[in-house]
């Protein structure tokens, strides 16, 4: 099923993020058994054409698909990927029967790494995929603005050249201020940009997890969220209540507000993401 298929209907669908692990492959295995309880529409799994663990990430692609029967949807990043490299992937795909793929520019390596240079922009490489192959192509969008954007305003017009280019479904990065992401739909659309937006949803289980998030990309804590982090800050399962509890006010407003989608970036695990699913499973 493709994503304009999957986002057609008026219910709220869910879908999942995982990551290829470094070790204990079936850990992961039992993990997208108890998640893929709740009928994703689709796990998406981060994905690099020449990155680490690619053949790894293959074997997952098949496992989702085959064994959990569940759609798959591989992401792909282009930085330092020659178009040979991502059209033998593509390849790889289609035997799968695989009909999504997010499609990502990537980070940038640090100048001393060599680096293949076919691809600066991910709009070239939804560009590229869309010419070669019939995958209903994903790209991100960036509720608070890219690290890297010097407006929002320059973000959301970046990303309407990834739409122009053939993207035909936006997910976004983690945020904890759902008015931020109302507000990011608004401009999006003022744009001209009419494709489904899917929020991202992260829920939260570590303070850890929090920093490293907010030092990695533009996210802004909420003074209610800042608070009982502080309040929490001793105690990590007091944090982690808080978290999901946090989680499922955050999900029922966006569904509510009759968002296609929930993406829930799991971080390969399934305690927190099903804790709110169960309790907000009658809304969907």
């Amino acid at each position: 099923m493709n994503l304009k298929e999957i986002y057609s209907g008026h219910k709220t669908v869910i879908s999942f993020e995982i990551f290829p692990p470094d070790t204990e492959i079936e850990k992961l295995y039992s993990e997208l058994d108890l998640l893929n309880i709740y009928k994703p529409a689709l796990i998406s799994l981060t994905y690099g054409a020449a990155g680490k663990n690619r053949g790894l990430s293959i074997e997952i692609l098949e496992h989702i698909k085959t064994q959990l029967n569940t759609e798959v949807m591989p992401h792909f990043s282009c930085i330092c990927n020659s178009k040979t490299m991502i059209e033998e992937s593509l390849l790889k795909f289609k035997k799968l029967g695989i009909e999504n793929i997010l499609a990502l520019r990537g980070d940038i390596p640090n100048e001393k790494i060599l680096c293949v240079k076919d691809f600066k922009y991910a709009n070239e490489l939804v560009e590229f995929i869309r010419q070669k192959t019939n995958l209903s192509i994903a790209v991100a969008g960036y509720p608070e603005g890219h690290i890297e954007s010097p407006s929002l305003d320059a973000d959301i017009n970046n990303l309407k050249r990834k739409i122009d280019a053939g993207g035909s479904v936006i997910y976004t990065q983690l945020f904890f201020d759902n008015e931020k992401f109302y507000r990011y739909v608004d401009l999006v659309r003022r744009k001209g940009i009419s494709v489904p937006i899917i929020p991202g949803v992260m829920p939260i289980i570590s303070i850890k997890q929090i920093e490293k998030m907010t030092k990695l990309a533009k996210i802004e804590i909420p003074k209610i969220l800042e608070k009982n982090i502080e309040k929490y800050k001793d105690s990590p399962d007091d944090i982690k209540k808080f978290g999901i509890e946090y989680g499922i006010e955050q999900c029922i407003d966006l569904v509510e507000n009759k968002v296609k989608g929930l993406h829930f970036y799991t971080l390969n695990k399934s305690k927190a993401t099903t804790e709110i699913l169960e309790n907000i499973k009658e809304k969907l």
